[in-house]
């Protein structure tokens, strides 16, 4: 909230900013090239970041006009400094904030559906950037598809007017096909979501709700997407955490305006991308981007060692009462986990990557970081779609080859308790694994409410939220609530595997009473 009486971030108060804090180029002097779908604090401290980097020093009037999915308040107040905003870095003993100016316009994605449309028909824009969550590409559990039967995407199937049109694939589908018949510009389509694969991914959803379709030309549109449109992989990554009221106030003691949409995020910033872009681009790679034939290796180091441990921490941290990625490094075993995950997982990743060690060491180091307030709520957020990412590959692999997978069943132990709702009941007259009854007065044992499915036992939530406790109220025992858990997720392999449900369920008496054992 605003306390203070300055002025607001804008183009007619850049002269207050000293230059060196200002955009690296004068925002007016830029054009939109690129549409970015998903206007969060991530894009806009990432890929907005190297976009600006990228117009500065190559000399090319690259401008983002970022469109968001759902929220408006967001584009209101974008609009409300002329798109402008601040990113604070944030270093384990200082900080450092300076203007962000490559965002040049911001819509709505529904009211301002018209727009959109004309900008991804546009010859002028030739890539297309998305952070749009792993919810948001609507694939079918357990499959590389479109999940054509979840309402939001039948309904967008359904709709008359392209006005109407609700999720961001849909959107983008409709878009693409007008883009075809303006012309047929080439362009780039970049997901830039922690999914492996994510270019594929991104393809395979778009063009299956063409072809789900009843438009009389979707054979055209296919055949044209095929030759004039690209879906590169990429990885991306900087942690950005929540920004608070304490954020705003310091950038604007550093920029001596009102900023009412500041980002933060530490100094590290990583942008990856398989190099087949179908047309223009952004010279990101001036800003330290790396263009590769095969992002695969890098992909999976960053999703397995990465997000995995994250996930991991995450959960674990929940259960042992920590609120955030840093406060579970301070703790005897947050470290520990990090380093025997990393080592577990290891022998997965294919070579051509990063070195395994020398990233772990990496993670450690930015994970300590004090000034991150990363929580560990946020993170633990949307996990029937995050783990199955993180953790199901590498678990795979490593139980084809009959190696342990003591840290993996830890994590996924952890995660299956903070599935739990939010009153942590557990199924009437139901035992642990030990055989001992479930405590009537514990707080932990109570019974599961009738009235709130979806909440869950730490604060975070879920898509799934109300399938996920189910499994809880209906299961004999832990090990058939782990089995549960898995189906859910679309690994019945794994939930047939006795060793692995065994030893996961085993783990919960422990993780319920608060203890982390590695």
């Amino acid at each position: 909230m605003k306390t203070s009486i300055l002025p607001s971030l804008s183009l007619a108060t850049l002269d207050r900013i000293a230059p060196d804090l200002r955009p690296a180029i004068d925002p007016r002097e830029l054009r939109p090239g690129v549409v970015h779908f998903g206007l969060g604090a991530f894009h806009r401290a990432h890929q907005a970041v190297y976009t600006e980097s990228a117009a500065a020093r190559g000399g090319e009037p690259w401008g983002i006009v970022a469109v968001a999915p759902r929220s408006t308040r967001m584009v209101k107040a974008m609009r409300a400094q002329d798109c402008l905003y601040s990113v604070t870095e944030r270093h384990p003993t200082a900080t450092t904030t300076r203007a962000i100016g490559s965002v040049v316009g911001a819509l709505a994605m529904r009211q301002d559906a018209e727009r959109v449309d004309q900008l991804l028909a546009d010859p002028g824009v030739t890539v297309l950037t998305l952070t749009i969550t792993e919810a948001g590409h609507y694939r079918r559990p357990g499959a590389d598809e479109l999940d054509t039967g979840a309402p939001e995407i039948a309904a967008d199937l359904a709709a008359v007017r392209t006005a109407d049109i609700a999720t961001v694939v849909g959107r983008l589908a409709v878009g693409l096909a007008a883009r075809m018949r303006a012309g047929g510009a080439p362009i780039s389509v970049v997901s830039c979501d922690n999914m492996a694969a994510n270019g594929a991914a991104l393809g395979t959803v778009v063009r299956g709700f063409v072809e789900a379709s009843s438009w009389p030309e979707r054979r055209a549109v296919l055949d044209w997407m095929a030759t004039s449109v690209a879906f590169p992989a990429t990885i991306v990554d900087r942690i950005v955490p929540a920004t608070t009221d304490a954020d705003r106030e310091a950038a604007r003691a550093a920029l001596g305006v009102w900023d009412d949409v500041p980002v933060v995020g530490e100094p590290y910033r990583q942008w990856v991308l398989e190099d087949s872009f179908a047309g223009p681009r952004p010279s990101w790679e001036l800003d330290g981007a790396l263009f590769v034939p095969d992002v695969v290796p890098y992909q999976l180091t960053k999703l397995r060692l990465l997000n995995g441990s994250h996930s991991a921490l995450a959960y674990l941290g929940a259960a042992a009462g920590c609120a955030t990625i840093a406060d579970v490094l301070e703790t005897g075993w947050g470290e520990r986990l990090v380093r025997a995950l990393s080592a577990e997982v290891a022998p997965t990743l294919p070579s051509g990557g990063p070195d395994p060690v020398a990233y772990t060491d990496d993670l450690v180091k930015r994970f300590r970081n004090p000034r991150i307030r990363h929580l560990l709520r946020q993170i633990g957020s949307d996990g029937s779609r995050k783990i199955p990412e993180r953790w199901f590959g590498a678990l795979r692999s490593l139980r084809a080859s009959r190696a342990g997978t003591p840290a993996l069943e830890l994590a996924l132990a952890a995660w299956a308790n903070a599935t739990r709702p939010a009153d942590g009941g557990q199924p009437s007259g139901a035992t642990d694994p030990t055989g001992r009854p479930f405590s009537t007065t514990d707080p932990t044992d109570r019974p599961f409410s009738t009235t709130d499915p979806t909440g869950q036992l730490f604060g975070t939530t879920d898509p799934a939220a109300a399938t996920l406790a189910a499994c809880w109220r209906e299961a004999a025992d832990h090990e058939d609530t782990i089995r549960r858990l898995l189906h859910v997720l679309g690994a019945a392999d794994l939930a047939g595997d006795g060793a692995l449900v065994a030893g996961t369920a085993a783990r919960l008496p422990a993780l319920r009473a608060g203890h982390v054992e590695i």
